[in-house]
């Protein structure tokens, strides 16, 4: 195993750290700003846009995408380091066309849509000018368990009827389209019982019922909850064969998890960052806080656990390449419990480090510590993978 980036990944992300340094740090607080001066909490500010338009002539597109007819072509293990850089600003991946749930629904729509699921909804999606959001989660029935999934998708001649309700569509407020998870035959064999839809957010019957609060903040895009109140959806617009939603949501995750796990090294790494820059600046007692052995014990745990995440990553990384999504399952698990309570602890040391200041938006550890905090539960809870984990070495050790 080789972890060393290649010439092309080594330009490729010095070019994506100077495009930070120039322009995303210094507009962090811009884009928070913006929002709130518009009086509406979903508002898309305006440096969003102009950020974006300037990551696609620098040519920091799509970076995510292996396939190279649609991305940048790179391997899991070539696009862990860009990814890491990006997580260090929470909302930077979307500037570069590289953010979730996007990345994901144009994974599967690249893998598994028709031409005109294609032409109709990949399209635009890679150009940036709509977004997307995957409805899975349900409010009164277990994510951890889709045998208890209760939104429906009835045939009914051409068309399939669609009932349910969802929640946690992270992205909804501001999508165009809903890749939306639903029960197609509820007495198939387990992993045959669901089917994917495209369903426009303008159809008749779908309702964006509110963004749900995390932790009392509201972000941009919404972690939502959607109604599907009888949507009559073409059955040109089934995602992948009928019965094959949790193959194809399962294809979704995998790579989805990583790149979650590769965004929390780089906000786990920056929150080290922030905390040992505040150590050395903080006069406290007739000296620098960083000179007091309880901090520099801080700092030195964070940082050791963030060296131990990123090379657990790029192990997952590696393994996703060499011998597939399937056979690196264990790995990404791995990766997906441990980058995010790592996340978790480094960011809450990097918070008491700044005391006060730490609680607030001033400074970006809360807003992320909340982001790592959801990350524990989403693609799947913290003890779901440590189970899967734990009957892996079962199997192993008979």
């Amino acid at each position: 195993m080789d972890f060393a980036p290649t010439a092309k990944v080594g330009a490729l992300r010095q070019k994506l750290a100077d495009f930070m340094e120039r322009f995303v740090y210094p507009n962090e607080r811009t884009y928070y700003e913006q929002i709130e001066a518009s009086g509406d909490k979903h508002h898309r500010p305006k440096i969003l846009e102009e950020l974006k338009a300037r990551a696609k002539e620098a040519g920091l597109w799509n970076l995510f995408l292996p396939d190279p007819a649609y991305g940048a072509g790179l391997t899991n293990l070539e696009y862990a380091p860009l990814a890491e850089v990006m997580g260090r600003v929470l909302w930077a991946s979307e500037v570069f066309n590289c953010a979730a749930p996007d990345t994901g629904n144009m994974e599967i729509l690249a893998q598994f849509g028709t031409e005109a699921q294609k032409k109709r909804w990949l399209e635009p999606l890679l150009d940036g000018r709509i977004r997307s959001g995957f409805s899975m989660t349900e409010p009164m029935a277990a994510g951890s368990d889709p045998t208890q999934m209760q939104t429906t998708a009835v045939r009914d001649g051409s068309s399939y009827v669609v009932t349910g309700r969802k929640w946690f569509t992270t992205g909804a407020m501001h999508a165009a389209v809903f890749i939306v998870v639903a029960v197609t035959d509820a007495n198939a064999p387990r992993h045959r019982r669901v089917s994917l839809f495209l369903v426009p957010r303008d159809s008749p019957g779908v309702t964006v019922v509110r963004a749900v609060p995390v932790y009392g903040a509201i972000s941009s895009s919404g972690e939502c909850e959607v109604a599907f109140d009888k949507v009559r959806v073409p059955t040109s617009d089934l995602l992948g064969g009928e019965g094959e939603g949790f193959a194809v949501s399962q294809a979704r995750l995998g790579p989805g998890r990583i790149h979650h796990c590769m965004r929390a090294v780089g906000m786990s790494d920056r929150a080290v960052e922030l905390m040992a820059r505040r150590a050395k600046a903080r006069i406290v007692v007739g000296g620098p806080l960083g000179d007091k052995q309880m901090v520099q014990d801080l700092v030195a745990k964070s940082r050791i656990e963030v060296h131990a995440a990123r090379l657990v990553v790029l192990h997952a990384a590696w393994k996703m390449d060499t011998a597939g999504k399937k056979d690196a399952w264990p790995e990404i698990s791995m990766a997906k419990v441990l980058c995010a309570q790592t996340a978790c602890r480094v960011l809450d040391r990097a918070i008491q480090v700044h005391g006060a200041l730490g609680v607030t938006d001033d400074v970006p550890l809360a807003a992320m510590w909340r982001y790592a905090r959801i990350l524990r539960l989403g693609d799947g809870a913290d003890e779901v993978h440590k189970v899967k984990i734990a009957e892996h070495e079962f199997r192993r050790w008979p």
